[in-house]
């Protein structure tokens, strides 16, 4: 008998940067990559066009978070990379079951912080002060 599977819930996920959980995070997305279609018309097949492979991209990798005040760990990561020391880490967005058991991995390499955008204050408003940080990556994979 099959074993039935459930879909995973969207909000039970951790961010690791070198092997290290690196806070929480209340949104992770640009887990995407797209391969380019390289078109050829090939001599004698005149009707029809040969669609190719090209070359791999990949989204930045977006995530969100709470601003604590705590942590500067990505903070101080990005101020390298505008200072000229890029380190790049490899990392993994990390989906858990309701238990919090690892059940999914998508792992990313040669990642390093793009983009930091502080959060926004508004002395009416009612909302979180949330903060954002883009990863560009070179390669995503599920593990």
């Amino acid at each position: 008998m099959a074993q039935r599977l459930d879909p995973l819930n969207n909000y039970n996920f951790k961010v690791e940067i070198d092997g290290i959980q690196v806070g929480g995070f209340s949104e992770a997305s640009g887990l995407e990559s797209t391969v380019e279609v390289v078109e050829y018309r090939e001599g004698g097949h005149n009707s029809t066009v040969r669609k190719l492979p090209g070359k791999t991209t990949y989204s930045d990798i977006v995530l969100k978070r709470g601003t604590t005040g705590g942590d500067n760990t990505l903070y101080e990561w990005h101020r390298d990379v505008v200072a000229g020391k890029v380190e790049r880490k490899n990392g993994s967005i990390v989906v858990c079951d309701r238990a919090g058991a690892e059940v999914l991995r998508y792992n990313f390499v040669n990642a390093w912080p793009m983009k930091w955008n502080p959060a926004d204050f508004n002395a009416t408003g009612k909302e979180v002060a949330v903060e954002e940080f883009s990863l560009a990556h070179e390669g995503l994979e599920i593990d």
